[in-house]
């Protein structure tokens, strides 16, 4: 246990307690000495946490721990496992299994071979169902292998609060998680190098060893639009709603933002930037 928690500790993720107004507008301490910063409420999102990315302090949070489906943010985890496991030079071939999956896809054909890096590319820029599904099975065998292994790394984490069915982020009833905890995840998946770099492009192309071209773009719309939006992931399905991971950077302020069960992610998206814009600028001038 202590190992888990010193690691949760070191890396700044026990977050602070939040400050919440009870009026038509909730408020957010942004780290101290930053004057509190309201956010309007009109937020379609049931389920919001920001975190001072640096601090890991939790700035606000609208129901923080209350468990959902979690979409694609699932993938997060996924990336997690092959970071940690494999070169991204190692070759892997696409199966066939992988063209049959639900969802959103690359449209990776069955045989063809591309890098650890490249899938993971087509994992967290495109969002890529097919990529989780043959990654999956390459690093354990088998995808029900790989999901026991995401949630044995969940718990050494330190996310209380989240359970894991498929890498890819298909809806099923005990594959859930909740804003806190995906935050958490969020800024610590960020901190491996390789997968803050792919989060952070806006769109690459891969190539596989036979020579098939498969472009890939970004799946959040304001990587495309803003530019403090500087990383980001999606995650869509029936039962989650609109989910969306933002990193946001200006000057010397950097947050993680998470929005889950939203039914206009980047209308909320756009308040909570709104909200955040005059600290933004003030970091930028004392930069």
């Amino acid at each position: 246990m202590y190992p888990q928690l010193l690691a949760v500790l070191f890396l700044g993720m026990v977050p602070a307690p939040t400050t919440l107004l009870s009026s038509s507008v909730f408020s957010i301490a942004i780290a101290p000495p930053s004057e509190i910063v309201a956010i309007d409420e009109r937020m379609s999102a049931s389920g919001v946490v920001i975190l001072d990315a640096k601090s890991g302090q939790q700035v606000f949070a609208r129901q923080p721990t209350v468990r959902r489906p979690m979409a694609s943010l699932t993938k997060l985890m996924t990336a997690i496992l092959i970071v940690e496991n494999h070169d991204l030079d190692e070759l892997v071939t696409i199966t066939k299994d992988a063209e049959n999956v639900e969802g959103n896809r690359a449209y990776l054909k069955a045989g063809e071979t591309f890098t650890v890096g490249d899938l993971l590319s087509a994992l967290l820029i495109a969002s890529a169902n097919d990529a989780a599904e043959v990654l999956a099975t390459y690093h354990s065998g088998s995808v029900p292998e790989f999901v026991a292994q995401m949630n044995i790394r969940a718990k050494t984490l330190g996310l209380p609060a989240t359970s894991f069915m498929n890498p890819a982020g298909l809806d099923h009833p005990r594959q859930w998680s909740t804003p806190r905890d995906i935050a958490w995840l969020s800024a610590f998946a960020m901190r491996h190098e390789e997968i803050s770099k792919r989060m952070s492009k806006r769109g690459i192309h891969i190539t596989s060893k036979e020579g098939t071209r498969v472009d890939l773009s970004h799946t959040h719309v304001l990587m495309h639009q803003r530019n403090a939006v500087t990383a980001g992931k999606t995650g869509t399905t029936d039962a989650a709603g609109q989910c969306l991971v933002s990193l946001v950077e200006e000057g010397n302020s950097s947050y993680v933002v998470v929005l889950m069960n939203s039914k206009q992610r980047y209308k909320d998206m756009a308040i909570i930037l709104d909200a955040l814009g005059p600290t933004l600028e003030v970091a930028k001038l004392e930069e």
